[in-house]
């Protein structure tokens, strides 16, 4: 009797929470924690990189000013990024008769969605203009690439390495394109960490990133290949202990690139819809004789500045490529530096920008990251200097200068 008399007054218990709940919960405060110690190891890295870029776009404006011209339209309205902002407006169907090669029409398909897309998106949530939004997206996917570049580096080699190899992406003679309003930076950080989710086995982070990094650019599906070999190869090492993540991460990964391809392909009434686009645009995939034509264009260019500054860049991706095959990183990043050069040095027209088309190629550095860590400090800053010079000087000449396409 009493028994029963204490079982009725006591306070009832709080329901329980489902333990799924409290793992997922866990799971998110142990993501935020790496994330936030990543962050602090990475701020020395992430404090350079701003510094130097704040250099090159603050010699852009001085130079723009002393002529009369607009730093703001200067980065974020030439070139691609008219194309840009005009999807975000407008959406697609904008096409253009070419003013060089009579009876061409350029069309706005040739640009992938997902910059535009994220435009569209800020501009809808807060006051701003389509142009000055899309260079702040820009410039916060330089700061997100940028952390990425330094988490691989500081991953592989540690933290000096990881820290030069963020110093010399944002010193590179075509790095004021990090600050414009193209696609570049956001394709960059994008690769940076799905290729860091490949080398720490977070599968589906790896291929949700490289889907995204695949609606970027066309180039992007150098990160879809990168995820799906290395996926490949995982499951050839474990066959039947392999995760369903590491399947569901390479399925994953080429979605975004061939669902804006089939997109194109349906809207134009034929599977050859993007190539067709791209064939419009001048621009077409030929190894062999694009680059024998390539190499006379160099010869025969009128711009001698921007002709000497493509080999020079070329010549160091060959450089690169070399201590590449001695001393290779990981495959993921060998797959996806390779896609991306031979996708650059294979397609045609458009020579001056094909230093631009390697910017998300940063594995590249990793040769001169690590001669640099093993240097003595009066010769990495020196070095450091040299290059931030020319990265000034050069990136207001392609800018406020030159006239040619980047």
């Amino acid at each position: 009797m009493s028994t029963d008399l204490a079982a009725s007054t006591r306070p009832p218990e709080p329901p329980r929470r489902p333990a799924g709940r409290w793992r997922a919960l866990g799971r998110v405060r142990a993501s935020l924690g790496r994330a936030g110690a990543s962050l602090g190891r990475a701020w020395l890295a992430l404090g350079v990189y701003a510094a130097v870029r704040l250099a090159g776009a603050g010699c852009l404006a001085l130079w723009a000013w002393r002529t009369g011209r607009d730093p703001h339209r200067l980065l974020g309205r030439q070139w691609d990024g008219l194309w840009y902002a005009s999807i975000a407006r407008h959406g697609y169907g904008t096409v253009r008769p070419s003013v060089h090669y009579p009876g061409r029409v350029f069309s706005d398909l040739a640009f992938f969605p997902l910059y535009p897309a994220l435009t569209r998106a800020l501009t809808t949530v807060l006051p701003l203009t389509t142009v000055t939004a899309a260079l702040l997206i820009a410039w916060a996917a330089s700061g997100m690439a940028a952390w990425g570049v330094y988490a691989i580096g500081e991953r592989l080699h540690g933290r000096r390495v990881g820290t030069l190899l963020v110093a010399l992406w944002g010193l590179l003679p075509h790095a004021i394109v990090e600050s414009m309003a193209y696609t570049e930076s956001l394709l960059t950080a994008l690769a940076a960490w799905s290729l860091y989710a490949v080398l720490t086995r977070r599968w589906l982070w790896a291929g949700t990133l490289a889907l995204l990094a695949g609606a970027c650019r066309p180039n992007g599906i150098a990160v879809a290949a990168a995820v799906c070999c290395c996926a490949a190869a995982e499951i050839a090492r474990h066959r039947a202990r392999v995760s369903w993540r590491v399947w569901a991460g390479a399925a994953l990964s080429p979605l975004g690139w061939l669902g804006y391809i089939g997109w194109v392909g349906a809207r134009r009434g034929t599977w050859r819809g993007y190539v067709d686009v791209q064939h419009d645009w001048g621009s077409r995939f030929r190894l062999g004789p694009g680059s024998l034509r390539f190499a006379r264009h160099l010869l025969s260019g009128d711009d001698q500045l921007i002709r000497s500054m493509v080999l020079a860049v070329l010549g160091a991706v060959l450089i690169s490529l070399v201590r590449f095959a001695l001393c290779p990183p990981p495959l993921a990043l060998v797959v996806y530096t390779l896609v991306l050069v031979v996708i650059a040095v294979g397609g045609t027209n458009y020579f001056a920008s094909k230093p631009r088309f390697l910017l998300p190629a940063f594995p590249l550095l990793l040769p001169a990251a690590l001669a640099m860590a093993r240097a003595r400090p009066r010769t990495v800053v020196l070095l450091g200097g040299a290059l931030a010079g020319l990265c000034c000087f050069y990136g207001t000449y392609l800018l406020a200068v030159a006239h040619v396409a980047i």
